[in-house]
């Protein structure tokens, strides 16, 4: 199996907005640092109350930007009934050979809204068909390494994370990109107090104070984490 990775960590949402509601302080840290980040939208995210698809394109863009995401693409699967069928895992598991993510992040897998329990578990199927041999679809080979999960819930779930990644230096760019996507977050929201960018806020401050740190973005893991020593522990 051709094991050469092309990029270090793909991000994939069912719709666009969840990488950067999920991910989204990882995702500018680790460009930051040097790191190949790419976000895989499995959907359009349309249609929804205030949106339409033109302007969540456009709000996605802007969001890219403000990550300096360079690689972001669309599946076109259906929003709101998205399964996890034999065409769709054909498709991803093309991507992945087509970018041979060493990581790969996906929803965290119990959620109450259907399209990002089906994304999940697309995402696993797709994975373990990414490495098949003597088959049709286009690629070589390619097995990502480990999937992580980020929490972007529609639970009242207290998660139980596997590691917290600290983001006290992206918190301002994760809230500026989750506030491009307004026709989401803002319209007709208008009357929440706190509002949502609040509650975002006060939620990555929790899982700061979990580690130490002003702001933190938790994941979890099927599998354990491993750790070649203990010196980068913090």
């Amino acid at each position: 199996m051709e094991a050469r990775h092309g990029m270090d960590m793909l991000v994939i949402a069912p719709h666009p907005d969840d990488a950067e509601l999920g991910a989204g302080g990882t995702i500018a840290k680790m460009i930051a640092l040097g790191w190949k980040v790419g976000i895989l939208d499995l959907t359009s995210g349309e249609p929804t109350p205030h949106g339409t698809p033109e302007r969540r394109r456009q709000e996605t863009d802007a969001a890219s930007r403000l990550l300096n995401v360079s690689w972001r693409e669309n599946l076109g699967l259906p929003n709101r009934s998205l399964e996890a069928t034999l065409e769709a895992r054909r498709r991803l598991a093309e991507v992945f050979r087509r970018v041979r993510p060493r990581w790969l992040f996906a929803p965290y897998w119990e959620d109450a809204h259907p399209d990002h329990v089906a994304a999940t578990q697309l995402i696993e199927a797709a994975r373990f068909w990414a490495k098949l041999t003597k088959t049709d679809m286009a690629g070589e080979p390619f097995h990502p390494e480990r999937i992580f999960y980020y929490y972007c819930v529609h639970l009242r779930h207290v998660a139980q994370p596997a590691f917290v990644v600290d983001i006290s230096d992206q918190w301002e760019t994760k809230e500026a990109a989750i506030a491009c996507y307004a026709s989401q977050f803002l319209v007709g929201r208008e009357h929440l107090a706190p509002s949502f960018l609040e509650r975002l806020r006060d939620e990555a401050a929790y899982w700061g104070k979990m580690i130490g740190t002003r702001y933190g973005e938790p994941f979890a893991s099927r599998e354990p984490v491993a750790l070649r020593d203990l010196t980068r522990l913090c």
